[in-house]
């Protein structure tokens, strides 16, 4: 018979009836989960900056008018160029402009104690003392080898453009591209450049070319190449220097045609040259020994800056299809080089892109003009 009695039941199984809300970790547990009662900013470095993270903290601070002062203040283009001049007043503090702020000629910011001794005695940024500051050389532009174009082209071979040989060819060194103008490329170039938007934020379209590349016939001319090129030879402009001679009295070096190439990767800023990427080159006129011993030294020391206004990779180009005849016969198979003075037009094309960083030869430019 069953029993008329209430049942009772084993203390082992009270944990199974426990209702789902009281299944988990103990009350006492959860209080020591901060995350689960409010978000804590558990910065150890700064953690005076708020309680909280929550949203109304954090507006407060963004909007607090103090906060804000300064942060636009830190990021107005006038303060980020006063504290570009200040640079220059460090090193240079004899040119420094003492005045009020003017269209031509902005005042620096103050230069502090510490920024001075920093110049006069600098140290490495890690403070490693085991390193010691051995030379310095001021930061200028080189305004005589500003081209007509007013910047250079960076280009990096894919593939090596010469058979390989156990050493350098330094046919390389004074190799010339000639561009030529792909119909293709041309249509693209166009339907990008009307797609483009300034405001969009994305790098103005570039125009691609095709390059020829042409090398050197002898390696035994690049001296001789290299001679005609340098200023500073007192017969750089000896007509023997020439290997090849065309008739009527005139000579030259002869540059045959190597392949075509295609660019690959192209980026830059064509309008600002100065924008993207500059190239250094350090001279010291005391240890430096030029092709000709002796002459004089046509830079002081520094380390010049040259603008590069594109940068590219290029790959030799694949024959797709049936060429047009009229492309190919466009196409010098040679070319004979021979190294002149510029006339008055490329001059002027250089003066004006000198004008850019030298205002008082932009002023001369006008005068002529």
């Amino acid at each position: 018979m069953a029993s008329t009695g209430p049942r009772t039941i084993h203390p082992r199984d009270k944990a199974l009836l426990k209702p789902l809300s009281a299944l988990g970790k103990p009350a006492s547990a959860m209080e020591q989960v901060s995350f689960l009662r409010r978000t804590e900013y558990a910065a150890s470095s700064n953690p005076q900056m708020f309680a909280t993270g929550s949203s109304k903290d954090i507006l407060r601070l963004k909007n607090d008018p103090k906060r804000a002062t300064k942060s636009r203040d830190k990021e107005d283009p006038l303060n980020i160029l006063k504290n570009i001049v200040k640079g220059f007043d460090i090193a240079y503090p004899e040119d420094a402009h003492k005045g009020e702020d003017t269209a031509e000629r902005i005042r620096g910011a103050a230069v502090t104690t510490e920024e001075i001794k920093a110049w006069t005695n600098p140290q490495h940024p890690d403070k490693n003392k085991n390193v010691t500051l051995l030379d310095s050389y001021p930061i200028l532009p080189d305004l005589e080898a500003i081209p007509q174009m007013g910047s250079y082209m960076l280009m990096k071979f894919t593939t090596n453009p010469v058979p390989m040989i156990d050493r350098y060819d330094t046919r390389l060194d004074t190799a010339i591209f000639r561009p030529c103008v792909d119909p293709d490329k041309e249509a693209i170039y166009e339907q990008k450049k009307e797609e483009w938007a300034p405001e969009s934020g994305k790098p103005k379209p570039l125009q691609e070319y095709d390059y020829d590349f042409y090398i050197p016939g002898d390696e035994d001319a690049v001296p001789s190449i290299k001679r005609k090129l340098d200023i500073r030879d007192p017969d750089n402009n000896d007509p023997e220097l020439y290997t090849d001679d065309l008739g009527d009295d005139r000579r030259a070096f002869k540059y045959p045609r190597l392949r075509t190439y295609e660019t690959q990767n192209q980026t830059g800023d064509d309008e600002d040259p100065y924008n993207d990427t500059v190239a250094i080159a350090l001279h010291d006129p005391e240890t430096e020994v030029g092709p000709v011993p002796g002459t004089t030294k046509r830079l002081a020391k520094g380390a010049y800056f040259y603008p590069i206004s594109t940068r590219m990779a290029i790959k030799p180009k694949r024959k797709i299809g049936m060429p047009m005849m009229t492309s190919e016969e466009e196409k010098p198979d040679e070319l004979n080089l021979m190294i002149v003075e510029p006339d008055e037009d490329d001059l002027g094309r250089i003066r004006e892109h000198q004008g850019t960083l030298d205002p008082s030869l932009q002023v001369e430019v006008t005068a002529e003009e």
